[in-house]
């Protein structure tokens, strides 16, 4: 039986596995790295961290859904200066490329943001681009030029590999990626959670505190899909990471299949801790029962009818 090899690469950045774990569902990375064997990963995503210290939305902020769940934590967060003093001297021993996550509110603490991460040991920084401006409250990833200056900033700032996480809400998803990539985004995150709300019938209330949150699971998967589908397409070369309702081996190749180079995994964690071991067994039968060796095979592979 011939060996797999899961290498795969965004615009250099190599990476051991195309599975990642997401950010916002696997902490730091040191907490969750205690209880499952994290070397099975490509790299694995911290929590997003702002220039100074967020409290985050009051409760109720998480709440489960028919399918998935809704999320209004606000990026809680301790700060960058908190962040760095406290991650600097792990990230060496986790046993896992650790990517920082970086957001603000402004062009100038995206970079400020970046510069501690990049401090701090991170292999990548993927620049969280789902924060509202806080100018006009418009998200940034909703706007090519806003978004493209950030990542500007951000590249000026740093030398480690930047990608630009985007919302699947994103009215020209194509367009924004374009101008990301153009400003120096190595590769492009897509997707981050969708728009979504629910109600509380007991207490005729929204489900969670600030109403509309993100929603997240198996039923974002279409929606992002969609997204790397059409980069992909538009964009080709594009280095994509998949992010969107992967529980599955099979998640993972068909994200491949439609454009992607690596895919993260992330609200199953929250289930399922030690899912990443499963999915790479199901991911090594998916291969083996498309008569593939590489994950290279896979990606961009998709036929039209």
């Amino acid at each position: 039986m011939a060996q797999l090899d899961l290498t795969t690469s965004l615009d250099g950045l190599v990476l051991s596995s195309p599975l990642l774990a997401a950010s916002g569902t696997v902490g730091s990375v040191w907490e969750w790295a205690e209880t499952t064997d994290v070397s099975i990963y490509g790299a694995a995503v911290a929590k997003s961290v702002a220039p100074t210290a967020w409290e985050g939305r009051p409760p109720p902020r998480v709440a489960p859904t028919a399918v998935g769940m809704l999320n209004g934590i606000g990026i809680q967060n301790p700060g960058i200066e908190s962040w760095v003093e406290e991650m600097g001297a792990r990230i060496p021993g986790l046993g896992v490329p650790v990517w920082g996550s970086a957001v603000a509110g402004e062009v100038g603490g995206f970079a400020l943001v970046a510069q501690g991460l990049e401090s701090a040991g991170v292999a990548a920084i993927e620049v969280n681009l789902s924060c509202p401006n806080l100018d006009d409250g418009e998200m940034f990833s909703f706007n090519a030029r806003r978004s493209a200056e950030v990542v500007t900033a951000v590249c000026s700032a740093v030398s480690a590999p930047v990608g630009a996480k985007l919302s699947p809400n994103t009215p020209d998803i194509v367009g924004v990626t374009r101008a990301c990539r153009e400003a120096g985004a190595r590769f492009a995150v897509l997707t981050n959670t969708a728009f979504g709300f629910g109600v509380s019938l007991p207490e005729r209330k929204p489900l969670l505190s600030g109403g509309v949150g993100g929603y997240s699971g198996p039923g974002l998967k279409p929606m992002s899909m969609r997204c790397v589908h059409e980069v992909a397409t538009a964009l080709p070369g594009m280095p994509i990471v998949a992010s969107g309702g992967v529980s599955t081996g099979r998640d993972v190749v068909e994200y491949l299949v439609a454009g992607a180079s690596a895919v993260e995994a992330g609200t199953i964690h929250l289930a399922e801790p030690k899912a990443g071991a499963r999915i790479l067994r199901e991911l090594h039968a998916e291969m083996r029962t498309l008569g593939v060796t590489s994950v290279t095979d896979l990606i961009g592979s998709l036929g039209e009818w």
